[in-house]
């Protein structure tokens, strides 16, 4: 879909015509879309998400434009570009609209794709307004939540104290507190490095285009 969108935007820049709307583009690309048999499948993704994506294309042209007049800080962006299939990290997103939740159970309810089960790193502190599903290049999903927050209510969840300490941030130790209290550094860019060597011999190992090869890519580190 944001191919499709960057394309039909594109083929209007070409022949001199003015950007198409993401409203415009809806109608063509998504509602009458759906009706052929080339793009039927569109009808297996939820509509909210389709939307979505011609959202973040609109968005990116907006960014483009103010970039090339001097309107938009920071470093300049240029024209938002096709995605590959092969792209290492790829995502979609749910706003509240798209009617997803997270059940009494703990799981993660997605419009059109059903109940997934979720390994929480912590428990949200209040209801999400949108979830991002991420896969990653070793074929990992992570669940992005997007939350509104309250400093006053932050901040009364905070036991009361009088008491205060500094933390310095060091070389030789993770941290080191006024009181005098050190911390070792983890070390953990050390340890992956040591992994990632040996993950690299073995993969330089496998068989280019084997099967072996895209599951050594995949897991690098399978349990013995």
């Amino acid at each position: 879909m944001f191919n499709d969108a960057v394309r039909a935007r594109k083929d209007a820049h070409a022949a001199g015509l003015p950007y198409p709307k993401a409203a415009e583009l809806s109608q063509t690309l998504i509602t009458r879309a759906k009706r052929t048999v080339e793009r039927s499948w569109l009808g297996e993704v939820s509509s909210v998400v389709l939307q979505q994506s011609l959202r973040d294309v609109e968005a990116a042209y907006k960014a483009f434009f103010a970039s090339l007049k001097g309107e938009r800080r920071g470093a300049r962006v240029g024209a938002p570009r096709f995605k590959s299939r092969k792209d290492s990290r790829q995502s979609l997103r749910f706003t509240a609209n798209a009617r997803w939740s997270i059940t009494p159970g703990g799981r993660l309810n997605l419009p059109k794709v059903g109940e997934v089960r979720v390994k929480w790193s912590r428990a949200l502190p209040v209801v999400p307004s949108s979830v991002t599903v991420i896969k990653d290049s070793a074929g990992r999903y992570f669940a992005s939540f997007v939350i509104g927050t309250d400093p006053a209510a932050d901040a009364g969840r905070m036991p009361a104290t009088d008491q205060a300490i500094g933390i310095d941030l060091g070389l030789t130790h993770f941290a080191v507190l006024s009181d005098g209290t050190k911390f070792d550094s983890p070390r953990f860019l050390r340890r992956a490095e040591k992994k990632l060597k040996k993950a690299g011999r073995e993969l330089s190992r496998k068989q280019k285009g084997s099967k072996n090869r895209a599951r050594a890519r995949l897991n690098p580190d399978p349990p013995a």
